[in-house]
């Protein structure tokens, strides 16, 4: 029986380069890709059917940053398929990302250049908004619309046959300072992207503590730092075309310069063929790549509490009762 993989923002970027490698691998998959331009999708699955004609891959149009387009979404999915093998959690958004100039001025003369340069730590703010759901974009599309949609798809997650892996796209930006349990959203604060990426962090562990049992692993990585269109829309194109052949030189110092896609999706292939069971449920894995090219993963321990992490599990539930009693209203009006 062909494993089923369901992949959110596949049709770009880390999703689109893990599409092909996974194809590479293992082309006797079903390969379904989560995505909201459905025209967009339709133009990958022609690329992908080409190189890989034996392969099976369809299209669910999703927007992870509205739940009623997540909802819907699942329900074609459950009608599809009786069973998921593995559902990448990569779909995420950075608003309107902005350069902290004191500070990056202030990290290319410091010591910790590489380490700044690798995470983008304490360089970027964004600014955030509220979608038509009421929550904040940065939470809802990078959090919240991906545990509604584990929710949704607990059924065929939980299947019973073997083990089901949940594999998250976090960052090496996700830092316990950037979030609170009192403002999980980060209404407050000017890093939501850091916050919504610890978040899922957090998750990721609550989620082997509530379903290791029925037979759903989760895992989370980071892609390293990948020049991709969120990346691209942080500086003016004249100063990355300075800054690209310094980035290069420093991968010859730091591993976290993975720079391109196909690269950054190491991690994300590399759990492909692990055992879930295996896997320590606080550790991060990381795509890596040496100064000559060679990819490699690595692994590091996470800042976890998993009592907070519980915390906020249970504060996720209490926040999906709140939006089933709205669907619900707007689905049956008096």
């Amino acid at each position: 029986m062909k494993k089923v993989v369901l992949i959110t923002g596949a049709s770009s970027g880390i999703g689109l380069a893990l599409c092909s490698r996974l194809l590479a691998e293992d082309d006797d998959l079903h390969l379904c890709l989560a995505c909201r331009n459905l025209s967009k999708a339709r133009g990958v699955r022609e690329t992908l059917l080409a190189s890989h004609p034996s392969a099976e891959v369809s299209i669910v149009q999703m927007d992870v940053s509205s739940l009623q387009s997540v909802i819907r979404g699942a329900e074609e999915v459950k009608q599809r398929f009786q069973r998921l093998d593995y559902l990448y959690l990569n779909a995420g958004v950075m608003p309107n990302p902005q350069l902290n100039l004191k500070a990056f001025l202030c990290s290319i003369f410091s010591r910790n250049v590489i380490h700044v340069f690798s995470t983008a730590e304490g360089l970027l703010t964004q600014n955030d908004k509220v979608t038509a759901d009421g929550f904040q974009e940065v939470f809802e599309t990078n959090l919240f619309g991906h545990f509604i949609l584990i929710r949704e798809l607990e059924p065929l997650l939980c299947h019973g046959d073997s083990p089901s892996q949940v594999i998250w796209t976090s960052s090496r930006n996700a830092k316990k300072d950037n979030f609170s349990m009192e403002d999980i959203q980060h209404t407050k604060g000017h890093e939501p992207y850091s916050s919504s990426k610890y978040a899922a962090d957090l998750l990721n562990v609550a989620l082997n503590r509530n379903f290791n049992q029925k037979g759903l692993y989760s895992s989370v990585t980071c892609p390293g730092l990948v020049m991709t269109n969120m990346t691209y829309g942080i500086l003016p194109p004249f100063i990355w075309k300075l800054l690209l052949p310094v980035m290069w030189l420093l991968r010859f110092f730091a591993n976290a310069f993975t720079m391109t896609p196909y690269n950054g999706a190491e991690a994300l292939v590399w759990l492909f063929h692990q055992k879930p069971e295996s896997l320590n449920p606080l550790t991060k894995y990381l795509s890596a790549t040496t100064g000559f090219g060679t990819n490699y993963v690595e692994s590091q321990k996470m800042d976890i509490d998993e009592d907070t992490a519980e915390k906020f599990y249970e504060s996720l539930l209490e926040l999906e009762k709140g939006v089933r009693i709205t669907i619900q209203k707007s689905d049956h009006p008096s």
